[in-house]
């Protein structure tokens, strides 16, 4: 059973119109993984940040994105239409 989000997504749809459906899985699975261990929060939100870089290298060189970065990528794009 997936641990439910700080905010309810439904909650999240409204206030934030422009979230896809995209970008909610990218934000549910990324904070559920942020959230799942106190002591690791730190380390998974790096390695996060770390891999939305590596995307957008990839991106520059025109190469295609290997899962993990896609997935920091969309997690960043949802998280800057909550911000902006």
């Amino acid at each position: 059973m997936n641990k439910p989000l700080p905010v309810d997504a439904d909650r999240l749809r409204a206030r934030f119109p422009s979230l896809t459906d995209e970008d909610m899985d990218a934000y549910a699975a990324v904070t559920r993984r942020v959230l799942a261990d106190p002591r690791s929060r730190g380390r998974v939100m790096a390695e996060m940040m770390a891999a939305a870089q590596r995307a957008r290298e990839y991106e520059a060189a025109g190469d295609s994105l290997p899962e993990e970065e896609a997935l920091a990528l969309r997690y960043l794009s949802a998280i800057g239409k909550m911000q902006g």
